[in-house]
């Protein structure tokens, strides 16, 4: 899981999530890779984020694991705008296991993981490999 925000206190809302998350049914937070701030992406102006992956196991459905994403995100104000704008908390699914889901709404691997360095790194600092 992938974890972002850049609105408000952004490490509070991230150790909201992983509080959050850790505590889903059937799941457990297994590690955490640091947190590293990073430009915005896209055209928006906006500030920095604070990023952060974190590897859960969980009995959810990939599904279920999204409507409980979703509603993390609402409990800290997390308000669905412009497409790569502000915002106080953003939860992806990037990778479920080997598993690979095509449904609305929902895409694993996330298809923006080739494309996010930062994600490369937490992922590889995660698995215990060096970049």
């Amino acid at each position: 899981m992938a974890l972002g925000s850049n609105v408000g206190d952004r490490a509070a809302h991230l150790a909201h999530a992983r509080s959050r998350l850790g505590a889903l049914p059937g799941t457990r937070l297994v590690a955490a890779s640091r947190v590293e701030e990073t430009a915005p992406i896209g055209p928006i102006a906006q500030p920095p984020y604070l990023n952060q992956m974190v590897v859960l196991e969980t009995s959810l459905s990939p599904a279920e694991l999204l409507a409980y994403c979703l509603a993390i995100e609402a409990e800290r104000g997390r308000e669905r705008g412009e497409r790569w704008g502000p915002r106080t908390l953003d939860l992806d699914i990037v990778r479920y296991g080997k598993r690979s889901v095509r449904e609305p709404g929902l895409t694993i691997p996330h298809p923006e993981l080739p494309n996010r360095d930062f994600w490369q790194r937490e992922i590889a600092e995660l698995e215990g490999k060096h970049v």
